[in-house]
């Protein structure tokens, strides 16, 4: 059996890709911009400690609180059926996915009327430097496949900036935190430039990771053009 005899499947994306996926990153970072605006931002947590949270390690706990407020924040505007968003269905996935939760949007297009998205939520501290250096993003091997078995599927990469403090409660006088998500950013991992990415070979099965979270640079040359198989994701020897 030879190289040369083998059939390959070679991955084409729609026409139409590359706004669907626009159109899919605007309306997220729009919708986290809304609730940023309109002070449905934080998270309080109520606890029974009356000398404060421990600030020093409130970041391990935070992505969690993070991740759950954004999924919510998606569900709630999908509970409105006339929401201006055209966001008609939020499924939560289970812990080992790819994702943190999939979107539906309705939107016209030649042979579909929605557009599926799944959107990974990536928390990070506004204080603490390193916060956002090299976060984990998926499995090298996982996310080729994908692409490869579905030239269309989108993955947005959702990060979300946060600051936690503590207030005492008027009521019972002890301490309850409070999480604020506080700056956003929504990009497609299919158009990351590469210089952007790193592989880590040694966790798993290879690591995709991001250099820095907060710093991602989309250059227009690595958009494909319609029909193109330019995903560096596909194309890419490990």
């Amino acid at each position: 059996m030879s190289y040369e005899s083998q059939v390959f499947k070679i991955p084409r994306e729609s026409e139409d890709y590359e706004e669907c996926s626009t159109f899919v990153t605007n309306t997220v970072e729009e919708i986290i911009k809304n609730a940023i605006e309109s002070g449905q931002n934080k998270i309080f947590i109520n606890t029974n400690l009356k000398l404060g949270l421990p600030m020093e390690n409130i970041n391990k706990i935070a992505g969690p609180f993070v991740e759950a407020w954004a999924s919510e924040t998606f569900q709630l505007i999908a509970d409105d059926k006339s929401n201006k968003y055209s966001l008609m269905n939020v499924e939560a996935v289970e812990r080992l996915h790819m994702a943190d939760v999939i979107l539906q949007f309705k939107r016209q297009r030649k042979v579909e009327s929605g557009v599926t998205a799944e959107v990974d939520v990536k928390a990070t501290a506004e204080d603490i430097d390193n916060s956002g250096k090299s976060p984990n993003i998926t499995s090298f091997a996982r996310i080729r496949t994908a692409y490869v078995e579905d030239p269309d599927y989108i993955f947005i990469i959702l990060s979300l900036k946060h600051r936690v403090y503590s207030t005492r409660n008027q009521e019972s006088g002890l301490m309850d935190g409070i999480m604020e998500v506080v700056k956003y950013n929504a990009y497609d991992l299919k158009y990351i430039s590469s210089r952007d990415l790193n592989y880590n070979p040694a966790l798993g099965t290879g690591q995709i990771q991001v250099r820095d979270i907060h710093y991602v640079d989309i250059p227009e040359s690595v958009r494909p053009a319609p029909g193109s198989t330019s995903n560096p994701l596909t194309c890419m020897a490990i």
